[in-house]
């Protein structure tokens, strides 16, 4: 199950909203799907992003894949640990996986996302 308090993108990443920041990072389905995380590009604090566009990638033992932003707005903290351990990714996804922290860009940023039963209904239809 995924947590609640999260909202997911249809790329497989989550946002965490609190304030006019979010963490974001993958989805649990996403870690599970990719196999062992082995590299993460993550980005540099100060970039820009657009939600659904790339914020950095993801490389496993079976393929490399664009972690897409679910948010608008600026980079303003990453998960260091993620360069020596991205296995933690596998490991935690929701918690200590966290990729980014965004500082969005407007109030409405993510107000589109969808929420964990929607994402599970989603990832149902999907995997059909």
């Amino acid at each position: 199950m995924n947590p609640e308090d999260l909202k997911y993108h249809k790329e497989h990443t989550w946002a965490r909203i609190s304030g006019n920041k979010a963490t974001v990072g993958i989805s649990d389905y996403a870690q599970e799907s990719l196999g062992e995380i082995v590299y993460i590009e993550i980005p540099e604090t100060g970039t820009s992003v657009q939600a659904g566009e790339d914020l950095g990638e993801i490389e496993s033992t079976k393929a490399t894949s664009s972690i897409v932003s679910p948010v608008s707005g600026t980079v303003v903290e990453v998960n260091e640990e993620l360069n020596d351990a991205p296995e933690i990714v596998n490991e935690d996804p929701y918690s200590k996986g966290w990729v980014a922290v965004i500082e969005l860009s407007d109030s409405s940023s993510g107000s589109d996302l969808m929420s964990s039963v929607e994402y599970e209904k989603f990832i149902e239809k999907e995997s059909k």
